[in-house]
């Protein structure tokens, strides 16, 4: 296997991947694209479809990277190359400093059955194996013993709360509860990196919102790395470290939810954002000014979403320190910075 230099922080590199659909050289596609063309102007042209094009991006050991767009962006198209489902036009797709694309098919079926996972928005049980061997099912094809592998499906099991439904049968399940044994089958494994498409856009919006704070709460104490496609924004604030926004087969911005919620770089972006909630989303940083409260005064993480110190400064309208990771004094938050900020996002 071929390895290519890459940053050792970093679980994924994706460098420079395009994905064309279609008959005959994708050449005349990409070049028309570089030459900034728009996807219908090509297919006009060429009859061939600029799916993803010229994609980097990168994400760290432990990370959410939220990829986030609308239908026919190009997003799924994306998680499948990086998975190799869908066979990249060109680019190189880093594994720990491996190129996928240069792997070979035993040494790719390798990877897919150990260090990367992937969850869909089908959940894809099998109906005729009970749940426990459902998500047994990846130890089996590694050729693991069915005691060992019936052990950590039952630990995993647990872990997404089904315990007591191993012995059950998929149609048995609900929806959400069958998503759960999606993610325990992905979780079985042990893998390094969880790639889901858009896993919960099924679901009721109730359950939608219970598998979310699942996730959330799994990735506090396993801190897997992930890559998460949706075309929810609220979704994509929830759960993202970080966020792209993608557009036409490219991305329009990357950056953490604050970041895009307080300054989107573009038109597009902006629509997103411009009916969010500043105050679940904002820090309390950046509401922060210069001075210190008095002796004994409340005090309040720098990261805290400014939603938390609402009460706080309705109840009595005194500074609260701001404390930065450390829990060193930088400022102090008072009821007339937030309340100029909702002010400001009310015109």
């Amino acid at each position: 296997m071929s390895s290519v230099h890459g940053d050792a922080s970093k679980a994924i590199e994706v460098r420079n991947v395009w994905k064309v659909f279609g008959q005959g050289s994708p050449d005349e596609a990409i070049a028309l694209a570089k030459a900034g063309t728009t996807r219908q102007d090509i297919i006009t042209s060429t009859d061939q479809t600029v799916a993803v094009r010229d994609v980097s991006f990168s994400v760290a050991r432990g990370e959410t990277f939220v990829v986030m767009g609308l239908s026919g962006s190009g997003k799924s198209t994306l998680i499948r190359c990086l998975s190799r489902l869908i066979e990249p036009t060109s680019g190189e797709v880093l594994l720990n400093g491996e190129d996928l694309l240069a792997m070979n098919a035993d040494q790719l079926r390798e990877v897919r059955r150990g260090k990367i996972s992937m969850v869909f928005q089908h959940f894809g049980l099998f109906p005729h194996r009970k749940v426990i061997d459902n998500i047994a099912y990846g130890l089996e094809v590694q050729k693991v013993d069915k005691a060992t592998r019936h052990a950590r499906a039952t630990e995993v099991l647990n872990i997404v709360g089904l315990d007591g439904w191993a012995d059950r049968y998929p149609q048995q399940l609900s929806g959400g509860m069958q998503q759960r044994v999606g993610l325990a089958r992905a979780l079985a494994v042990d893998p390094e990196i969880l790639l889901f498409d858009e896993p919960f856009s099924a679901l009721d919006p109730l359950i939608r919102k219970e598998m979310q704070d699942e996730l959330i709460r799994l990735q506090k104490s396993m801190q897997r790395t992930i890559i998460f496609i949706t075309h929810d924004f609220a979704e994509a604030l929830r759960l993202g470290d970080r966020i792209a926004i993608m557009k036409d087969g490219s991305f329009d911005q990357v950056g953490t939810p604050e970041e895009i919620v307080s300054n989107p770089a573009t038109p597009y972006v902006r629509e997103f954002v411009n009916d969010v909630p500043r105050a679940k989303v904002l820090s309390v940083r950046s509401v922060t000014v210069a001075g210190n409260a008095p002796a004994g005064a409340r005090t309040v993480n720098a990261s805290s979403r400014i939603e938390t110190v609402i009460p706080m400064l309705l109840e009595r309208d005194e500074a609260i320190q701001v404390l930065d990771e450390s829990g060193s004094a930088i400022g102090v938050v008072n009821r007339h910075n937030v309340a100029s900020m909702l002010q400001a996002e009310q015109r």
